[in-house]
C-alpha cells in the first residue's frame, strides 16, 4: 500500500496543500489536488466539484473532526466523521475512523479500525438521477454532504 510505486502518487507536489503538525483549522476546507493533514481539522473536508483525481491523506499525527468527501481518501490518522469516496479508500495500520465509510473500492491493512458502517457505492459513471437528468462521473461533494451529513455540522 505504501510502497515506492504507490498507486496513490497521482498528484504532483505542485498541487499539494499541507496542514502541518501543530496546526489546527476550524471550518470547512475546500480544495483541489492533494490535501495532506498532519495537524487537526475541525470541520468538513470537501473537494471542489469536477476534481476526479483529488485526494486527502490523513497522516499518522493527523486528526479530522468532520466529514471527508473526496475521490481518494488515504487514512493513517483519526477521523471522527463519515468518509465519502467516489474512487478509493486506503486504511493504513494506524487508521481509526469513527463514522460510516462510503466507498467504491477499499483497502484495509491489519490494525486499521472502522467504528461505523461500510457502505459500498456503485460506480458513479453516467448514473441517472431521480429527476431523470444524467449525472457526470464527477462527484459533487456538496450534494453528498447535503444528502448525508447531519445539519448540525453546518452551523
Amino acid at each position: 500500500m505504501f510502497s515506492s510505486k504507490s498507486k496513490s502518487t497521482v498528484i504532483s507536489s505542485e498541487n499539494t496543500t499541507l496542514i502541518a503538525k501543530g496546526t489546527e483549522i476550524s471550518g470547512q476546507v475546500s480544495f483541489t489536488g492533494c490535501l495532506e493533514i498532519e495537524g487537526v481539522v475541525r470541520g468538513n473536508i470537501v473537494v471542489d466539484a469536477g476534481c476526479e483525481v483529488s485526494q486527502v491523506r490523513i497522516q499518522n499525527s493527523g486528526e479530522v473532526h468532520g466529514d471527508v468527501c473526496a475521490p481518494i481518501v488515504i487514512v493513517n490518522g483519526n477521523i471522527e466523521g463519515n468518509v465519502y469516496s467516489s474512487k478509493r479508500v486506503e486504511m493504513a495500520a494506524n487508521a481509526v475512523v469513527c463514522g460510516d465509510v462510503h466507498y467504491q473500492m477499499i483497502e484495509m491493512v491489519k490494525g486499521s479500525q472502522i467504528n461505523g458502517g461500510l457502505l459500498y457505492t456503485k460506480e458513479s459513471s453516467n448514473s441517472i438521477a431521480a429527476n431523470g437528468i444524467e449525472k457526470s462521473q464527477a462527484i459533487d461533494s456538496n450534494e453528498i454532504l447535503d444528502e448525508y451529513v447531519d445539519s448540525g455540522l453546518n452551523g
